[in-house]
């Protein structure tokens, strides 16, 4: 059965080509919407770029026909812009103070009572606004959330797996590697080989189609020994040239940050790969922002990078003698070892032959990941970090947000691998808290 989808404004600021996710079904833009977006138009934001983005959209679906009386879309459905043809009676749903909600409620009741294009009164509002989806289905009006691009953190792809294994398969693996013809693995997905009390840690190459044992790594990387298995597997991918894009994701305390800085500085001090390491984050607060900041960028930018500096100096082991001597993590700074770019400048840059950290990247939109990743230059390999459950950006959650979608689309792909780390090793207080919390 044919649908009629309303869709409220967030949705289209949240994804731009929403309108055209509905299949053969028809899509209905109240005017209202268009009204919300003019101010939303020349803000800089990712909310401007959408706003202006769905315009053109829509002026460009002009020009295949009139949009109030329904543009047909290639998927088979059509899209049209509606307006109120009658005035509400003054009730208790149409009297607070958010008037394009109201509009836009009025105006799904509408077509769901009055349109004789809807089938059987089939509408449906399409929001991302807890409130509004309350307020519809009161109004006796069907609501949905608009979640077509969402990835559920529980089947998140993690990067690694058990396989139960006979001793003569183990041999294999550790000798010249174990064939492995089936098509469940994906590619530098990695293994626990377990046979009996016997267990391995090994990765899948699906060049060769093999299970390799990980090479034991004799000295430490920067100081740092990895501590439990998914360590081991994060601290493999990132000292692997030919992976180029590796993500990390876990709790807080799980090491994701302080591994990449120590594989990085390794590579750029000790093998001279990268020219240098560039780490960058996203800049959102926790709670109320102090406000404007003064100083050079750099000045600006020392706040959010403290916790870059704190695993600096962990790595450095630089003891209170040292402090007092003057030493400190400035020195890989001044060197021009260790760089940090604001994401705000990234846009339009080609950055080669460098170790690039993104750390906190579950507070990036898809489209953000997107701009960040095709600024890549060659010889350079990019390093995503986060955790989906710590999220400050309101306007993605632990199921949109670019760092789990960059997971998923990247789990195939040869030059890419990704770990999810489940155990805490910051401190003993820190993994209660993360887990009880």
């Amino acid at each position: 059965m044919r649908k009629t989808f309303v869709l409220d404004t967030n949705v289209v600021l949240h994804e731009p080509r929403a309108a055209f996710r509905f299949g053969d079904n028809d899509v209905v833009l109240p005017i209202y919407v268009v009204e919300e977006l003019d101010q939303f138009k020349k803000d800089l934001s990712e909310l401007g770029r959408n706003a202006r983005e769905f315009s053109r959209t829509l002026d460009d679906l002009r020009g295949r026909g009139s949009i109030k009386e329904g543009v047909p879309l290639e998927s088979g459905g059509t899209l049209r812009v509606a307006f109120l043809s009658e005035k509400r009676p003054h009730d208790s749903a149409f009297t607070s103070r958010h008037q394009y909600d109201n509009h836009i409620l009025a105006c799904a009741l509408e077509l769901k009572e009055h349109d004789p294009r809807v089938e059987d009164g089939r509408v449906i509002l399409v929001t991302k606004d807890a409130n509004l989806r309350i307020r519809a289905d009161a109004l006796g009006l069907e609501a949905e959330d608009y979640d077509a691009a969402q990835i559920e953190i529980s089947e998140l792809y993690p990067g690694h797996r058990e396989l139960d294994v006979e001793q003569s398969q183990l041999q294999l693996a550790q000798e010249g590697g174990l064939p492995w013809e089936a098509g469940d693995l994906h590619p530098n997905e990695y293994v626990l080989l377990r046979c009996g009390t016997q267990t391995a840690l090994a990765r899948h190459d699906a060049a060769s189609r093999r299970i390799r044992t990980l090479p034991r790594r004799r000295e430490a990387v920067w100081g740092i020994r990895p501590r439990n298995k998914e360590q081991s597997f994060a601290l493999d991918m990132l000292m692997d040239d030919q992976i180029k894009l590796v993500t990390l994701i876990g709790k807080a305390g799980t090491g994701k940050t302080l591994l990449a800085l120590a594989a990085a500085l390794f590579k750029v001090t000790e093998e001279s790969t990268y020219q240098r390491v560039l780490v960058s984050r996203p800049i959102f607060p926790l709670g109320r922002d102090i406000g404007f900041l003064p100083g050079t960028v750099e000045e600006k930018l020392d706040p959010w990078m403290k916790p870059i500096y704190d695993n600096v100096e962990l790595l450095l082991g630089l003891s209170q003698r040292d402090r007092k001597d003057g030493r400190s993590p400035d020195e890989l700074f001044e060197l021009g070892l260790i760089q940090i770019e604001p994401l705000t400048y990234i846009r339009g840059r080609s950055i080669p032959n460098q170790f690039i950290i993104v750390d906190e990247a579950q507070n990036l939109t898809p489209h953000e990941v997107k701009t960040i990743l095709t600024r890549v230059g060659e010889g350079t390999k990019i390093v995503f970090t986060g955790d989906p459950y710590q999220i400050d950006n309101p306007y993605v959650d632990s199921a949109n947000n670019g760092l789990v979608h960059l997971v998923s689309k990247f789990k195939n792909q040869p030059i890419a691998a990704t770990c999810t780390l489940a155990k805490g090793e910051r401190s003993e207080l820190a993994e209660m808290a993360a887990n009880l919390l």
